[in-house]
């Protein structure tokens, strides 16, 4: 069972149980027990040397023993309704169900096309009148006769108000926080088919170069995603730069801090990774968050080339089951171009969507011989009945910056 089916079953019993204001413990389990078949090392960037190991989900039909281990790792902690989580805050992720840890946070603009200035208004008021609470978080591990593997948590809190409707077209961005974070890789593959755990992708340091790589476990967060705990451990998080850029300290809250390679990669690589726009619309319970990332400018054939990747995350607000057939972009280039672009599915898939997994998130590249362009386009998408509709991806801008240079050599480890 995946993790946000728990997470969207614990949200409704717990707004049940609210109405009769009180707190009821709930306790859940998800079940991974399919094995996991460890390919060998592959390098995903010859200038840092870092590895990325390709891992096979399976299932045996064995039959597997049901008894269960139950393991405290941390508490869960109060929410921040206002301010930013620090560097070295654990969470888990509200979507995705995965352990991370923040690196650093981004001041994005939001560009929400389903919120109107009142509607905004209300909605702020309404989230300074409700608290969240969040009193336990616990492993489960299922033992079989091969394998074990990491199922899931406790979740105390109350409900929150449901988003608001459709207002204005006439959008204006308002600035949100997200954050660069680590994703623990032991939930990597459980989330692999849901959320790419590679999108974070640069130009090859190479001016002729087309070549791109990729920083495994490396993800960008909202805010409100954010479900943040705190544990004992050392380390509690596994990734290969967790002990590299950050460092325990007891003494301070969250317990670990940033080591200045940490601080060197982010300033370093802060053309390459700076998120500051983000767009939002929803068509028929279907939400499309897009945000774009300018990743550089290479020369090809005495011509200029600019690239940027987009990552994109459908998100299922109804009940009922769809299925994404179809993608349809419009491109225009600032030389006057305008580029049609139809294909099958996204990055090789047509996900479903239903209620127990609720959301798909994937990235992407385009470039252009401009430095700037825009996107807009739509989503077809399948009803199980067999009949179609299309979901609209909000218009988005492709802005180049004055950091036209080479992109990042890797890592100063």
């Amino acid at each position: 069972m995946a993790a946000c089916a728990i997470r969207r079953g614990l949200l409704s019993t717990a707004s049940k149980y609210n109405q009769h204001k009180c707190i009821h413990r709930i306790l859940s389990a998800i079940d991974f027990s399919s094995g996991f078949d460890p390919k060998r090392a592959q390098p995903l960037c010859s200038s840092c040397g870092l590895t990325s190991f390709q891992q096979t989900r399976f299932l045996s039909s064995r039959n597997r023993p049901e008894g269960k281990i139950l393991e405290p790792v941390g508490v869960f902690e109060a929410l921040k309704q206002h301010g930013k989580y620090e560097t070295g805050q654990l969470f888990l992720h509200s979507v995705f169900g995965y352990r991370g840890i923040v690196l650093f946070p981004w001041h994005a603009r939001l560009y929400d096309r389903d919120v109107s200035p009142a509607a905004a208004a209300a909605a702020a008021a309404a989230d300074d009148r409700y608290v969240r609470t969040f009193l336990g978080l616990y492993l489960i591990k299922l033992f079989s006769l091969c394998y074990s593997s990491m199922v899931l948590f406790v979740v105390c809190f109350f409900s929150k108000p449901d988003s608001v409707g459709h207002g204005s077209k006439e959008v204006k961005g308002k600035m949100h926080t997200y954050y660069q974070v680590l994703i623990d890789t032991r939930d990597c593959p459980h989330i692999s088919q849901r959320s790419q755990t590679e999108a974070v992708t640069f130009l090859a340091n190479h001016d002729d170069s087309r070549a791109l790589y990729a920083i495994p476990g490396l993800d960008y967060v909202s805010h409100e995603d954010i479900l943040p705990y705190n544990s004992t451990e050392q380390v509690p998080i596994q990734h290969e730069l967790f002990e590299r850029f950050l460092l325990f300290d007891p003494s301070r809250n969250p317990p670990f801090t940033a080591r200045d390679t940490l601080r060197a990669w982010q300033e370093k690589n802060h053309p390459w990774l700076e998120l500051s726009d983000v767009h939002r619309e929803t068509t028929e319970n279907i939400r499309v968050t897009v945000i774009p990332f300018y990743m550089g400018m290479r020369e090809a054939q005495n011509s200029h080339v600019y690239w940027w990747r987009y990552c994109i995350r459908l998100e299922n607000q109804g009940n009922e089951v769809v299925q994404l057939r179809e993608r349809h972009w419009r491109i225009f280039s600032l030389s006057g171009t305008l580029e049609t672009v139809r294909g099958r599915g996204v990055v090789g898939k047509e996900p479903v969507l239903s209620r127990e997994q609720p959301a798909f998130q994937y990235s992407s590249h385009v470039s252009l011989q401009a430095p700037s362009g825009h996107m807009w386009g739509t989503f077809c998408f399948e009803r199980t009945d067999g009949s179609h509709f299309d979901v609209r991806i909000p218009p988005f801008s492709l802005e180049s910056n004055k950091y036209d240079k080479a992109p990042p050599t890797g890592y100063p480890l």
